[in-house]
């Protein structure tokens, strides 16, 4: 059990200690002590050095036992061998949170950097001395003005503190790419975390301070891998109740990009795939680049959410419209006609001037006239059609410019600016400055309604979660009987697999197992009409591989002969292999075919994936996730994600599936996995027929973590 961290201590001490202080600027410790002054800092400040008497005009201490007073927070500047024996002085005299800064851990990959991590996280799970770090940049509280990092990006930063957060893995990304680019493009800063390698400390962490506190209005996490997925879908749920939004920019997308995170960081990655799903399931917000991070934060930190999708957009230009309806629509983005209180109101404005469209050309409406285009932006912005405006500037006067930031800072509903030009009666006036003023505002068309869109999809998404019920199970369902089954075996057979998901009422088809030949034209003839034989072998989990499966057969005769054909396939394809019998199955009429199945993400654990089934899922990859269990609504948005999705309303000779039976498989399944999430590793269902009543489960696969430890034997 960790302690819980006094944040006050942490990122607003009354006093701080710098061990490994230096006198050498170009030496971080150096850098470190004299940039916490710089930056503001009023507190008491205490350098540690053996070899120093004074430093800066402060009197140097030769270790932490000797200062008059225990420091509210220590930062450790020393090799890393040393790391754990200083915290423990620090320890002694009372510390409670301390920042070490050291590199040399795990991010090396090298046995002794593992070893002196292991040994740093021991120390603090036996003392409960909060730290952060190894290999980090340190924490900014632009707040009070503490700076307790050696970044140059943090020296020459002297604005005013802001609504927004960041916390990031890597301090160079996080502190340059991010804080210092945010902070001259206008987005006032809040609090800020290089976290490093997380020995004790994590990103949820500092997220979680920064979202609890009402400094904060907007996250942003540069992260390079994810190591706790329960944590940080607590922490997006935790945002979602306090309707902060969140962003994150994720890297090790790529091979390259994970072997490179892991020496970073010392951290493992899971599935892209997945993570992006979870970040849908739980209203994240992904970005790609650094930039988008704090682009992004421009319109959400306000507060000021669209209530919808309709928008308005106005201009001097004609082609800007005409941009403008395009990728907007194309974003999803609705452009109503306005109510006719707004026509009036207009036509009052600019007699003689018939009924305007939406997105509106001004151009010869106000060419010149600066009072009729600032006028015509309220009045539309006004209108009850109108979730968000977005009015578009080439080049303007400065009055024009300020008073539509005004109305991008005041107004009820969002307003967000496009200039695409610049202020041309003052050359100093920029889209930074505006931003730093507190509106939305953007340079480029495609960026602005990216961002826009973004911001009514979090919306969407915080109005959806309030409609959700509660999670529960569906009726039908008996848990003790499926997780007597799991655990009967080290591995399942189909049928074993399929009784599974029928104790959580997935509907299988009828089958029953022969013994011989003439017990399966006996077995052939109960169920009636054609009928598929497949082998029932523990060893041989993909029959198509083998060969050892037949389709639609039909006659004594012809069931006979592939009951001999699918044995004789399987011991060619593996001599060795246990064969209980021939499953005869009965044939499922043609429908839609979906995939439904279990993963074991490293980082989220289980999760459930959908995609289009038969033997094109891995050619296809059309496959969605989500962490289990999921109500209907999620399962239905599943669905809608995929590509194959037209292949449920019915195409040629295929009916229209039955998407409540469908939906209602994919909760049921979903539920299996939160159940059983530690004795299933593998859950595969291909396929699922949709059919137009009902589904039917046609072949599965379950993995249990006993038959891996008996592969491993």
């Amino acid at each position: 059990m960790t302690a819980a961290i006094n944040w006050t201590r942490f990122y607003s001490p009354k006093s701080v200690a710098v061990i490994g202080a230096s006198d050498d600027t170009r030496r971080f410790g150096g850098r470190l002590m004299r940039q916490i002054g710089k930056f503001g800092y009023g507190g008491r400040i205490y350098p540690v050095n053996p070899r120093l008497q004074e430093l800066n005009g402060l009197k140097c201490y030769a270790s932490v036992r000797e200062l008059p007073e225990t420091p509210d927070h220590v930062g450790v500047v020393i090799a890393a061998d040393r790391v754990v024996e200083v915290l423990r002085d620090c320890h002694a005299i009372g510390v409670q949170c301390a920042t070490v800064f050291t590199a040399g851990f795990a991010e090396t990959g090298a046995e002794q950097g593992c070893r002196l991590q292991d040994d740093l996280v021991r120390f603090t799970r036996e003392t409960g001395l909060r730290v952060m770090g190894p290999n980090c940049n340190g924490p900014v509280n632009f707040v009070d003005r503490f700076s307790f990092s050696a970044g140059y990006a943090v020296s020459s930063l002297s604005e005013p503190a802001g609504n927004v957060g960041l916390v990031s893995q890597s301090g160079g990304l996080g502190q340059t790419n991010v804080m210092w680019r945010a902070v001259k493009a206008g987005v006032r800063m809040s609090y800020q975390a290089s976290c490093g390698n997380e020995a004790d400390l994590s990103a949820m962490d500092f997220a979680r301070f920064m979202l609890e506190g009402d400094e904060t209005d907007v996250v942003m996490m540069a992260l390079e891998a994810i190591r706790d997925g329960a944590a940080f879908i607590e922490l997006a749920e935790f945002a979602a109740t306090r309707e902060k939004p969140l962003i994150v920019l994720k890297f090790g997308l790529t091979e390259a990009g994970r072997q490179a995170a892991a020496s970073h960081t010392g951290a493992i990655t899971g599935s892209d795939e997945v993570f992006s799903a979870v970040c849908r399931q739980y209203g994240v917000i992904r970005v790609e680049d650094c930039n988008q991070l704090y682009e992004q934060a421009i319109v959400l930190r306000n507060k000021k959410l669209p209530k919808g999708r309709r928008a308005a957009s106005m201009s001097l230009s004609g082609g800007n419209v005409v941009q403008m309806a395009d990728t907007g629509t194309h974003l999803g983005l609705e452009w109503p006609a306005y109510t006719e209180a707004t026509d009036r109101r207009l036509a009052e404005l600019i007699p003689g001037y018939g009924k305007v469209g939406n997105p509106t050309d001004m151009t010869s409406l106000a060419t010149g006239q600066p009072e009729i285009y600032r006028k015509a932006m309220e009045i539309i912005s006004e209108d009850e059609r109108v979730d968000v405006m977005i009015p578009v500037f080439t080049f303007a006067p400065r009055a024009d410019l300020e008073h539509a930031a005004k109305l991008s800072r005041e107004a009820a509903k969002p307003l967000v600016l496009l200039i695409t030009g610049g202020c041309h009666d003052d050359a100093s006036l920029t889209v930074d400055e505006l931003v730093a003023g507190g509106a939305a505002a953007y340079r480029n068309t495609v960026d602005t309604l990216r961002y826009v869109r973004t911001a009514i999809g979090y919306r969407e998404f915080l109005e959806a979660r309030q409609r959700a019920a509660k999670l529960v199970p569906p009726p039908g369902i008996d848990r003790q009987a499926a997780g007597r089954a799991l655990a009967s075996a080290a591995s399942l057979t189909e049928r074993e697999a399929k009784a599974v998901l029928a104790h959580y009422g997935l509907p299988v088809t009828q089958e029953r197992l022969a013994h011989s030949a003439e017990e399966a034209v006996s077995l052939a003839r109960a169920i009636g009409g054609p009928v598929a034989l497949k082998v029932e072998s523990p060893d041989i989990a993909h029959k198509t591989e083998a060969g050892a499966i037949r389709l639609g057969v039909e006659g004594e005769a012809a069931v006979r002969e592939a009951h001999d054909a699918v044995h004789a396939a399987a011991r060619r394809y593996r001599p060795d292999a246990r064969i209980a019998g021939v499953l005869v199955q009965e044939m499922v009429p043609r429908g839609a075919e979906l995939m439904l199945g279990l993963v074991h993400d490293p980082v989220f654990g289980p999760v459930l994936a959908v995609g289009s089934g038969g033997v094109f899922v891995e050619v296809w990859r059309d496959i969605t996730y989500r962490v289990p269990p999921v109500d209907a609504g999620t399962a239905k948005a599943m669905l809608n994600e995929l590509r194959g999705r037209r292949l449920l309303e019915g195409v040629r000779d295929l009916p229209a599936a039955d998407l409540d039976a469908v939906t209602d498989a994919i909760v049921r399944l979903s539920w299996l996995a939160h159940h059983h999430r530690d004795r299933i590793r593998e859950l595969d269902i291909n396929p699922l027929v949709a059919l137009a009543q009902g589904v039917k489960v046609v072949d599965a696969l379950i993995v249990t973590p006993q038959s891996n430890e008996q592969d491993n034997q």
